[in-house]
């Protein structure tokens, strides 16, 4: 896989692109999705693990919401990983990670996953760069196992916005009555440290890339949903499913 840039990596719909065309776009794929993840469900040879990575406010939950919501609950359960819990640390840092792997016919959503383990820990020195590498090293194998052992599809998503995108939507969080209940103090802390977490978001998409990274251009809400509903389709058009007939 070549070298990730995110520096190289425009946040933006490419100029001209036609908002409402591509609104409508979206909305086409997404009821192809309501069938493709049905067929999923009904076939349950394949499994779906989408990863949703992202600096604080670059649309992971609207991108759920949006997208993903809009399909049948039976067959899309959603994670959301936050601080571990006493008892997630005292196992190893994948076990909370693994309880919640795709069964076969379900797409299972990472709202932040097992990369926050190599990022946040490594921003803060919470673990060192040797223990970093290690854990790299376990989350290759855990994919790894997950696509040859139990026929998982990964789609590793990082929603890409700019700094300045990041703080319009954290003051947003201030003005607007609507989204207050997300501020936190602590995620404007965290912004002060983007250099730092884009050089861990590096080691990412350089050490764990045999299942490959798609950057989502999260700038505009409209493109990044269409980027992502398209990304799907592809993946579960691609797998060719069929329904199964009447048991004999």
């Amino acid at each position: 896989m070549a070298t990730i840039h995110l520096q190289k990596i425009s946040t933006r719909a490419p100029k001209g692109l036609d908002k409402e065309k591509t609104k409508a776009k979206t909305a086409g794929l997404i009821e192809q999705l309501d069938e493709l993840q049905n067929l999923l469900y009904a076939e349950s040879k394949h499994a779906v693990l989408i990863v949703i990575q992202g600096m604080d406010a670059s649309g992971k939950d609207g991108l759920v919401r949006d997208v993903l919501g809009k399909l049948n609950p039976q067959g899309v359960l959603v994670n959301s990983f936050k601080v571990p819990t006493d008892i997630e640390l005292a196992h190893d840092f994948l076990w909370r990670i693994h309880q919640h792997a795709p069964a076969k016919g379900v797409i299972q959503v990472f709202n932040r996953s097992h990369y926050e383990d190599i990022l946040i820990t490594r921003v803060h020195k919470w673990c060192s760069d040797a223990v970093a590498v290690e854990r790299m090293k376990a989350i290759n194998d855990f994919e790894d196992l997950l696509v040859k052992h139990n026929h998982t599809h990964i789609l590793k998503l990082y929603l890409h916005i700019s700094p300045e995108e990041q703080q319009l939507r954290l003051k947003e969080r201030i003005s607007n009555p609507k989204k207050q209940w997300k501020y936190n103090q602590k995620d404007l802390d965290e912004a002060k440290l983007w250099k730092l977490y884009m050089k861990m978001y590096g080691d990412c998409f350089r050490y764990c890339n045999k299942v490959p990274w798609t950057i989502v251009p999260s700038d505009q809400n409209w493109y990044k949903e269409y980027l992502v509903a398209d990304a799907l389709y592809q993946l579960l058009k691609g797998l060719k499913m069929q329904y199964p007939g009447l048991k004999k």
